[in-house]
């Protein structure tokens, strides 16, 4: 009986995930996004447009140019890379986390765009605060690029042995891999009904105040994503629990916790500002790279010791 339920919950599993997580509803997903960034750009345009005219008031920064417009189409475009974080959550750990590392730097490069409206472009531009976040958010964007794309290869030139990544045999891989389809499924109403009370939360308060709902965009990322990393953080604790019972290798346990704490520094990341804040997320995308660095040497010592 208890086999028969078990065999019964897999597949409302798998329906599931094939309804919300496969290669097709990805590819729909990816095109309704695309076109809503579209939609969007140009309706930001369109209001920026009319500031100009006069005939909409407003001081807020992302209104002043249209070059600020570019943020809108990259807030869809980040909605796009949460639901690939969901989409490669089972299929592999570490991509699962590169996805991470690829949603704050969309979210350092949104802010750039962001900066560009506060630009003041005065001679001693090193003593100005907004050319300054300009200037610590560009060089952040470039050593993370730089950082993904290392942390990438990384995975990507790993020996043949290395592709059962969470270090598990075939049997428990298999549990875990389940494991992960189903968090991954259970995420995908958790996060979409997170958004909605995040962007409803942040609408009622423009309409009770308008200054306090300015204030709140003017730090964009605390809408949505600082507790979309709470969440993050929770899954992977779990997920690092669960691999205790498929898996008692050291190195593994260590590239797990150590995947956790690099969620952590770009939570932390959400809570300060200026050159704190770049270099917490740096620091997480880097410490995350060294962890699996060093992980794939005792990888390649664990292969040639036999």
């Amino acid at each position: 009986m208890a086999q028969q339920h078990q065999k019964e919950f897999r597949n409302w599993v798998e329906k599931g995930r094939s309804l919300l997580l496969s290669p097709t509803f990805k590819q729909r997903s990816e095109r309704v996004v695309l076109t809503l960034a579209i939609v969007s750009y140009l309706c930001h345009l369109l209001l920026i447009a009319l500031s100009k005219q006069g005939l909409i008031q407003t001081d807020i920064a992302l209104f002043s140019s249209p070059i600020s417009a570019i943020y809108t189409p990259f807030s869809f475009i980040l909605v796009y890379e949460v639901y690939l974080l969901l989409f490669y959550l089972p299929k592999s750990t570490t991509f699962y986390i590169g996805k991470q590392y690829e949603i704050i730097t969309l979210i350092v490069i949104r802010r750039i765009f962001k900066d560009l409206g506060e630009l003041k472009l005065v001679s001693n531009w090193f003593e100005n605060a907004s050319d300054l976040q300009f200037t610590y958010d560009v060089v952040t964007s470039l050593v993370l690029f730089l950082l993904i794309y290392l942390f990438y290869h990384k995975i990507v030139k790993r020996p043949i042995a290395e592709v059962d990544e969470s270090g598990l045999h075939a049997g428990p891989t298999a549990q875990f891999v389940f494991l992960k389809k189903g968090l991954a499924l259970v995420l995908v109403p958790v996060l979409v009904g997170l958004a909605v009370y995040s962007f409803s939360t942040w609408v009622a308060i423009v309409v009770d105040n308008q200054l306090s709902g300015m204030a709140a965009l003017s730090n964009i990322n605390t809408i949505f994503f600082d507790d979309f990393f709470t969440i993050l953080i929770i899954v992977d604790v779990l997920l690092l629990l669960a691999s205790f019972y498929y898996s008692d290798h050291f190195h593994t346990i260590i590239r797990n916790s150590g995947f956790v704490l690099s969620t952590i520094l770009i939570k932390l990341s959400f809570s300060v500002s200026g050159i704190l804040n770049n270099a917490l997320i740096i620091g997480s995308v880097l410490f995350g790279l060294l962890i699996l660095y060093i992980h794939q040497l005792y990888e390649r010592a664990h292969l040639t010791s036999r």
